[in-house]
């Protein structure tokens, strides 16, 4: 059964839930790097001795928004596929639906992880973001997994397929987020349905 349970956050206080709600929404409009303590601690009328006590560092309240938007995410996701409980194409096809939708609201400007894996250095840098982006991504991938095993779909080339899917599923965030072109999930999902298809169909390769 895959599991779309967030890992378990810390209860904030009162004046972190501010400072979380402003640097949320402040690093995904303007980014990461652009956003300093000041104008954190300002949007959320608290001091900046506050958010250093309640956090730590701005990195680790970097990480605490991304964690907080994951968790929102997968309980967004969670209810999708809630309407689609058996498993087979139409299943895995949900996580589409729920990107179109999650998107809608919450990502105009794309995919907040990608948007702050652009600003953040390589793994030699030590920071705590960059494992926290890639342990996103990397769910997401095991997702897609999953639901193909659940599914039984796939064969012997689950994990490529999964692979595909994933690919046309950041492609389609980033295309959001660029504007490249109008529509990108609704793209990425009907050739994810043409994939899944294919490997449905009696006596496919598997």
């Amino acid at each position: 059964m895959v599991d779309l349970t967030a890992p378990e956050l810390p209860l904030l206080t009162p004046g972190a839930r501010r400072l979380l709600d402003a640097a949320s929404d402040l690093f995904y409009d303007r980014g990461v790097h652009a956003v300093g303590v000041d104008t954190i601690a300002e949007a959320a009328g608290v001091t900046k001795k506050t958010l250093y006590d309640r956090f730590g560092s701005k990195e680790a309240l970097v990480v605490s928004y991304l964690q907080h938007r994951d968790a929102r995410w997968r309980a967004h996701l969670a209810a999708e596929l809630a309407r689609t409980p058996e498993p087979g194409p139409e299943r895995v096809l949900a996580v589409f639906d729920a990107t179109l939708t999650w998107s809608a609201d919450n990502s105009p400007k794309g995919c907040g992880v990608i948007n702050a894996r652009a600003e953040v250095g390589g793994p030699d840098d030590g920071g705590p973001v960059l494992p926290e982006l890639t342990r996103q991504k990397r769910w997401m991938l095991e997702l897609l997994g999953g639901l193909l095993a659940e599914a039984g779909l796939g064969g012997n080339d689950e994990g490529a397929l999964a692979r595909q899917l994933m690919l046309l599923h950041e492609g389609a965030l980033v295309t959001l987020g660029m504007a490249t072109f109008p529509r990108p999930v609704e793209a990425a999902r009907e050739l994810a349905a043409a994939l899944l298809a294919r490997v449905s169909r009696p006596g496919a390769a598997s």
